[in-house]
């Protein structure tokens, strides 16, 4: 596989916390991992393979590339810039939690970049065929989900109720991730629980199809790969998945000739 005509946007799997406010920060490494798309980097990664990939490296829970600009607490604890984790851990100590000035420096060094990224990608490339805002999902949804304590598909493709792609493209991306997974046909599912966030909808509504994918953690953050201690998966694992997704990619372009 080379170059393939595809943007990749990863960004919410980042692990860096923003060296200026480090020291207001009160959840543990495992708070911060919890509520991060932990490893969707390695997963999801394909480097110069495709046209543009842009991924985030400041972890979620800091800054949520995938959340509109205004999108912020106390109207949304999970917004943008964020009070509290997805599992209800408050996240600055107290009398340390950020003013609009401090949200508006982060918005400005992390956010508004990311954004921009995307979209010199897109001004640049009008050749491209595909765009995928990739993520991870918990097992069963936290509190702050759209369904939560549900159980979740082990794949999760969300076209903003086909606003941002058609029922065609996208039952062919559903097809190549399963018989490059190996998945029967109730474990890749369409828009439940996620049709697509913030980029899905704001990129999505152009010529180029735009999906969210959203992959159960429970692949890789579960036994026998995943050391809860540790808080680390074994190589060989993230490799599998990452050759995995690789071929998805190999099937829908091989398919689309």
């Amino acid at each position: 596989m080379k170059n393939l005509p595809i943007l990749i946007s990863i960004p919410h799997g980042g692990k860096e916390v923003p060296p200026a406010i480090e020291n207001r920060v009160a959840i543990s490494p495992k708070d911060q991992f919890e509520d991060s798309d932990s490893f969707t980097r390695e997963i999801y990664g394909l480097g110069n393979e495709v046209r543009i990939q842009v991924q985030a490296s400041m972890a979620r829970v800091f800054v949520d590339m995938n959340r509109a600009p205004d999108d912020r607490p106390p109207n949304n604890p999970d917004g943008v810039v964020k009070t509290q984790t997805c599992h209800g851990k408050i996240i600055y100590r107290s009398g340390q939690e950020l003013d609009e000035a401090w949200t508006r420096r982060l918005l400005e060094t992390y956010y508004y970049p990311y954004h921009q990224s995307i979209a010199t990608g897109l001004t640049r490339n009008p050749d491209l065929q595909l765009a995928l805002d990739c993520h991870s999902m918990e097992k069963v949804a936290p509190v702050i989900s759209p369904d939560p304590g549900q159980p979740r598909p082990l794949i999760c493709l969300g076209t903003n109720h086909g606003k941002s792609c058609s029922l065609e493209v996208a039952d062919r991306l559903s097809a190549c991730f399963r018989e490059a997974f190996q998945l029967e046909d109730k474990d890749v599912v369409m828009n439940q629980p996620f049709a697509g966030g913030f980029i899905t909808r704001t990129y999505g509504e152009g010529p180029i199809p735009w999906v969210q994918v959203e992959m159960n953690r429970s692949l890789y953050l579960s036994e026998p790969w995943f050391d809860a201690d540790a808080l680390t998966v074994r190589p060989e694992r993230l490799e599998e998945l990452n050759r995995c997704f690789r071929k998805t990619l190999t099937l829908f372009f091989n398919y689309s000739k």
